[in-house]
Formats: C-alpha cells, sequence, structure tokens
C-alpha cells in the first residue's frame, strides 16, 4: 500500500512542524485526527481541509463536525473521502483550518509518495516532529488545571496588574495619609485624655472650693 508523507506547518508559527505518513486509501479524517496527536489538541472540533494551489488559496472544502450551514451546502465529510480522490500533483496542498471558533490554520503539503508500508507500523504515523506547538487556548477548558494555575485569587489579580515586588514602595506611597509622625503625636498628645475624661487644658473643678455665692 501507498503512502503519502505529508509536511504539516502552522500559518502563524513557520518554526514548528509535523511530518506525518498516512495511507493513500486512508480518510481526510485520519489525517486531521493524526495532525492532533502530533500537536497534542483535541481533535473534537469542527474543522475543514480546502484543496489548495501553490499560493494556498482555499478551493473545494471537505469539513468535520459541519455547522448547519456546511450541511445544507452539502459539502463532503472528511470521514467520507480517501486522501488519494484529491492527489492529482506530487506536491500536492491543502489549506487546513482547525477549530472554527477560535482557529488555528495550517499548511499541509505532499512532500513525497512511498510505495510500500512499513510491516508492524500503525498508521497515520508522526515520522519527523519540530517545534512546541502553541497552547490550544479556548479550545479545551480543564478546571482541575485551572485551579492549579490560579491557587490565590489576590495573587492572580496582582499578576493581572502586572505586580512585583519593586513596586511595594508605589503602594506604600498610595496608602500614605499625608500626616508625618511628629504631627500624628501632637495630635494624640493634644487629645489625650486622663483617667477622669479630662483633657490636660481642662480645669477639674473641686466640689468643696467656695463659690461666689459663698462669700
Amino acid at each position: 500500500m501507498a503512502l503519502y508523507r505529508f509536511r504539516v506547518t502552522f500559518e502563524d508559527y513557520d518554526d514548528v512542524s509535523r511530518d506525518i505518513d498516512v495511507k493513500s486509501n486512508q480518510t481526510f479524517e485520519d489525517l486531521h485526527k493524526a495532525i492532533h496527536q502530533s500537536t497534542g489538541y483535541n481533535h473534537e472540533y469542527p474543522s475543514s481541509f480546502y484543496i489548495s494551489n501553490d499560493q494556498w488559496m482555499k478551493g473545494e472544502e471537505i469539513t468535520y463536525m459541519p455547522n448547519q450551514k456546511r450541511i445544507d451546502r452539502k459539502i463532503p465529510l472528511m470521514e467520507r473521502i480517501k486522501l488519494s480522490s484529491f492527489i492529482d500533483d506530487p506536491h500536492q496542498k491543502f489549506y487546513y483550518t482547525f477549530n472554527f471558533d477560535r482557529p488555528f490554520d495550517f499548511h499541509v503539503e505532499l512532500m513525497k509518495i512511498i510505495l510500500e508500508d512499513t510491516p508492524g507500523v500503525t498508521y497515520p504515523s508522526v515520522v519527523r516532529s519540530v517545534g512546541e506547538a502553541p497552547k490550544q487556548f479556548g479550545n479545551v477548558f480543564n478546571p482541575s488545571a485551572a485551579a492549579a494555575d490560579t491557587p490565590n485569587e489576590d495573587f492572580d489579580f496582582l499578576n493581572e496588574m502586572a505586580y512585583s515586588p519593586e513596586d511595594a514602595e508605589d503602594f506604600s506611597e498610595v496608602t500614605d495619609t499625608g500626616i508625618d509622625e511628629a504631627d500624628e503625636k501632637k495630635v494624640d498628645d493634644e487629645g489625650e485624655e486622663d483617667e477622669f475624661g479630662f483633657g490636660d487644658d481642662e480645669e477639674f473643678e473641686d466640689e468643696d472650693k467656695p463659690g461666689r455665692d459663698d462669700y
């Protein structure tokens, strides 16, 4: 059985690529899943391959998990279309969009055709991997991972504010009341009361002291 060796690259990340061998009678869905086995992404998102020319212009579409609009247009499904049905060029190209809600775009190019498969190898097979795929942001939500990443809400708030230890002085300036220690002590001393509730400037009138009427 002949093999197709495809080179898959991110459109926006030139330093990340995967070479994947696929049997000629396997489907676009097999290639779709193999790509995300190699990137570590969850493949269960609406996606499409487009037959492409050398300028990566989109042509005929082959889709996965289609929306109603694509169903109405009768866009062929990946699971039903063999790769060999659209290989017309020794360097056939496909433009591939993964997850239409938060898309990653890929260039998929046929590098060579291998006449025989290798016994004992399960295909599709990733034969070359270069670079680390970017995070699958917006595609997968893992509550436990999210909790691990955000152990302290207050700390996260400071992170969002780009807080660093060097900013401590700025925080102290914001919380400064504008009254220095000497003035604070003066205010405290002037307002201090003795144990009977009288301030220092108040006179204690003795009840036994004679008044004007006693003379």
